[in-house]
């Protein structure tokens, strides 16, 4: 009789951890949104959108990328894996692959083939180039491959990333309109998918003019619609509101929805449909779908942080968020979801914006600067050792310089000094420095958490805070500084209690905390920190 009993109880508590998971665990990351976004346009959100997830979820209001750069490829790939570029390997979106040469993108695959229509290279993708597993491929591995994770997307790396090496699918949006993946997934689309690209749902986006949402006089908290500090959208002649959209699709094609707010509501819209045909949140095994919003950030970097298009497409996608929290409520059931919103970056101010404000900065060309270090090298070397600049790296081409019996570190520190003599230049690191970094120097521990010996270059520099690798209208971003690297943390829904935060929390404590919540094993790079105060059940 007591043998029967411990086996109840044995089974009672086996099922008690089972039950202390969520039925699907929801991941959004908007593209390039700085947390001030969420105080500056407050007043103008709707009660069940981004106030919803602040007001019944937790909030953490000081959360800070801890390395450089601040790119989408890296912020993706560090939010799911709990670890930085120098461990996880995507040190850039692009990076120059010193072993070949040429520069090499954060997902490419030669190796696989595009599912759906598009161009060809743009199915050419995969999560080969990722060194260390994502909370999603543990997600996959804890239920024995029946919990099912689905990556969407606009951009290919934006799904698959998050979705890691054993997702069942990414999914990413062709210039074609059409959603798309590779064969790394799958031999052809879910019939779903095909018939969902059947219908041409952009159409009806982009058979309207982009207005803005609400009266003129709710966007005082930006500067004026026309402005010299914003790009033009697919040649517009000004960067003013009203958009003809209709026009710009006549002309360029279904790939104009990406840089509209309607992008975001047609990501919606698929990944609505893929809870649904695929059944995520439908049983007893967690699912997870990762998704990440990413006009947002192509309309930033075209206009800048300041600019109404930025307040409108936030004051819409404010909406968007609000019926998708709605359909989850309906679909999967409230307290049935775990959801947490971040973001893969922020955004630097328009450096002409900040020199007309008084702010003691002057834009860089950074085709001049580059033009500037091949004729310093020329000068002093006797020929142009310059392989490579991007992604603030400066790569030297080694094999030349010791056919030329030349010294690598004399070579090295003449470039340090000279460099250095450049106004927007703050510090520059070799890879000497870089690899025996102390926590003394701030920055300089960043640029060793985003550095890869392997893949990176031999000097790494640091701009003066304000600047970034950016000319001209609009903005970017990429550095150290709480600009690029304070972004929004909100968690919600299953067993969140209300609350918040203002202490210091890094991006790479996201993954591990959501491994510890639903009870997985944590992502093999990750140091495995964790914000304890939503570990907290209510």
């Amino acid at each position: 009789m007591k043998k029967i009993t411990l086996l109840f109880a044995s089974i009672a508590i086996f099922n008690s951890y089972a039950q202390q998971r969520p039925k699907l665990v929801v991941g959004v990351v908007v593209d390039q949104m700085k947390m001030e976004y969420l105080y500056r346009y407050a007043d103008d959100f709707s009660a069940n959108g981004f106030r919803k997830l602040m007001g019944e979820g937790y909030v953490f209001h000081n959360t800070q990328y801890n390395y450089m750069p601040t790119y989408t490829g890296p912020g993706h790939a560090s939010i799911y894996t709990g670890t930085i570029p120098a461990v996880h390997g995507i040190v850039g979106n692009t990076w120059f692959d010193k072993s070949i040469a040429k520069d090499k993108y954060c997902t490419d695959d030669a190796s696989v083939s595009i599912l759906g229509k598009g161009k060809v290279e743009e199915g050419k993708m995969s999560p080969v180039n990722l060194e260390t597993s994502t909370v999603t491929d543990e997600l996959r591995l804890a239920t024995n491959f029946k919990g099912k994770v689905i990556g969407v997307s606009v951009k290919d790396r934006g799904s698959i990333l998050p979705a890691g090496h054993f997702a069942n699918w990414a999914f990413w949006l062709s210039d074609s309109g059409n959603f798309i993946s590779s064969t790394f997934y799958g031999k052809e689309l879910p019939k779903w998918v095909d018939d969902f690209n059947a219908k041409k749902n952009y159409e009806t986006y982009l058979s309207k003019d982009w207005t803005l949402l609400k009266s003129e006089s709710v966007y005082n908290e930006s500067l004026a619609d026309d402005n010299d500090y914003e790009g033009l959208l697919f040649g517009s002649k000004k960067p003013v509101f009203p958009y003809d959209l209709k026009s710009m699709y006549a002309k360029y094609g279904a790939k104009v929805i990406k840089r509209t707010p309607y992008g975001n509501d047609f990501i919606a819209d698929f990944a609505k449909e893929t809870i649904i045909n695929e059944g995520l949140g439908a049983d007893e095994v967690t699912d997870f779908l990762t998704l990440s919003f990413s006009s947002t950030d192509y309309i930033g970097h075209l206009t800048g942080p300041r600019s109404r298009e930025v307040q409108d497409t936030y004051l819409r996608l404010d909406e968007t968020i609000a019926h998708f929290l709605e359909f989850l409520d309906k679909k999967v059931g409230k307290g049935n979801y775990l959801l947490f919103l971040t973001s893969d970056h922020a955004a630097a101010e328009n450096q002409q914006f900040l020199k007309d404000s008084k702010y003691p900065i002057e834009p860089v060309d950074y085709s001049l600067f580059v033009n500037k270090l091949r004729d310093f090298s020329k000068a002093n070397f006797g020929a142009d050792f310059v392989l490579d600049y991007s992604n603030y790296n400066l790569f030297f081409d080694k094999k030349k310089i010791k056919e030329s019996n030349l010294d690598l570190d004399i070579l090295k520190n003449k470039f340090k000094e000279y460099v250095m003599s450049f106004s927007h230049i703050k510090r520059v690191y070799s890879e000497e420095e870089i690899l025996s970094a102390n926590s003394t120097d701030f920055y300089l521990n960043a640029v060793f958490r985003g550095y890869d010996p392997k893949q990176n270059g031999d000097l790494v520099l640091l701009e003066k805070a304000g600047y970034s690798a950016h000319e001209g209208k609009g903005t970017s971003h990429g550095t150290p500084f709480n600009y690029d690297t304070h972004v929004p943390l909100l968690f919600y829904g299953w067993n969140i209690k209300k609350g918040e935060s203002f202490d210091r929390k890094v991006i790479t404590q996201i993954a591990p905390t959501i491994a510890q919540k639903i009870r997985i094993d944590f992502p093999n790079g990750t140091e495995a920190e964790v914000l304890t105060e939503v570990l907290e059940t209510k």
